[in-house]
């Protein structure tokens, strides 16, 4: 649901009335992971997906009997072997939807949206298997481990959802999770998903060259928060990179060791310069983050890998360089290998292989890191 936060959060202020399609649990090849949403007003506006198209007709129609019952409840849609054209995933996978709709008087739900809209990080667990007077309940998480709302249970249940979903939020992970009614971790009673909304990761393009501009833009066009660095103020300019968010003239290892970065930040080096590059990686490679790659031909990245190891760069440190960078896709553009680093750094986050789909027999839609599991029942 906070996936819709900008637009859910509008309707609300708009007063409008809307139900609200969440897919609470995947199993085998789905399309959309856990928290992925579909929403439908009173008017019937549609936003959203569940399914890429497999199931949505079936949900819009769920999502308006809600508004009509004022029930929340919980589908499960899977592919039919005794018919192909029955409701249900054609790609062979399982996906739970819980329906709900929009409750005013559930003010965690609203904060929720609110934050997520103004780019604040938050959590939102919600109940999506349990009692019938329990499912749909929230509660709200912040950062400092503050939160508001409540499951309707246990006193302890509140509290407890409130450490899982704040440790899910410090990863910015979407999952569910297994708790007992009393509020124990003891699996069975509970099924709770935990919607993490944080902002953007970070994307920082050293050296503003011709392709740094064509990654900016594939950058944006994949969510990413993306700066571009460069000691060269002639080159680091708006004109140059207009769609960057930041525009940083330094030293690019200078700049590194101050700015803020995380476990998925990427750092994208294209300086392809030895003055730049050992110095700026020495720092990359040291620090907690998703990616770092770096440009250059294979003789470039042989010396570079020698001016590392003679900087005190380990074996393991420099095993997590990717370079040369990017995919092996025959790009010749800037626009071509953007392409291919932008595949790359897709293929680590998701532990994809990047080799052809085609023959190869490995599943399409993979359980992935953020996966929530499908519950026993429903």
């Amino acid at each position: 649901m906070l996936d819709l936060a900008g637009q859910l959060h509008a309707w609300i202020e708009e007063g409008r009335e809307f139900a609200v399609a969440t897919v609470v649990a995947v199993g085998g090849s789905a399309p959309r992971p856990p928290g992925a949403a579909l929403a439908v007003d009173s008017e019937g506006t549609v936003i959203g997906s569940v399914s890429g198209g497999c199931v949505e007709g079936a949900v819009y129609d769920l999502c308006r009997q809600a508004l009509q019952d004022g029930e929340p409840l919980v589908e499960r849609f899977g592919y039919s072997d005794e018919d192909a054209f029955a409701v249900g995933l054609t790609c062979g996978g399982t996906i739970d939807v819980m329906v709900a709709p929009y409750d005013a008087s559930q003010t965690s739900q609203a904060a929720a949206l609110s934050a997520a809209a103004h780019g604040e990080p938050v959590a939102l667990a919600r109940v999506v298997r349990g009692p019938a007077d329990l499912l749909g309940r929230a509660v709200l998480v912040r950062p400092d481990g503050s939160h508001e709302g409540g499951l309707g249970g246990h006193r302890d249940l509140d509290r407890t959802a409130a450490d899982q979903a704040r440790a899910l939020l410090d990863t910015g992970r979407t999952r569910t999770v297994e708790l007992s009614e009393d509020g124990s971790h003891c699996p069975g009673g509970l099924t709770l998903l935990v919607e993490s909304a944080v902002p953007p990761p970070r994307m920082i393009v050293f050296g503003a060259i011709d392709f740094a501009a064509a990654l900016v833009r594939v950058g944006k066009f994949l969510g990413y928060h993306v700066t571009v660095c460069d000691a060269r103020s002639v080159f680091a300019t708006r004109a140059r990179f207009p769609e960057a968010d930041d525009i940083v003239v330094d030293w690019p290892h200078r700049y590194l060791r101050g700015t803020e970065t995380d476990r998925r930040t990427v750092l994208c080096v294209l300086t392809h310069d030895a003055k730049f590059d050992v110095p700026l990686l020495t720092e990359a490679l040291r620090l907690p983050v998703a990616y770092v790659g770096a440009m250059g031909s294979r003789r470039t990245h042989e010396d570079r890998n020698r001016r590392l190891r003679e900087a005190g760069v380990s074996e393991r440190e420099l095993a997590r360089l990717r370079s040369p960078i990017g995919l092996d896709l025959g790009a010749r553009t800037p626009e071509e290998t953007a392409v291919s680093i932008a595949a790359e750094i897709i293929a680590a986050r998701h532990g994809g292989t990047g080799h052809p789909l085609t023959g190869s027999g490995a599943p399409i839609h993979r359980a992935g890191r953020e996966a929530g599991q499908l519950p026993q029942a429903v």
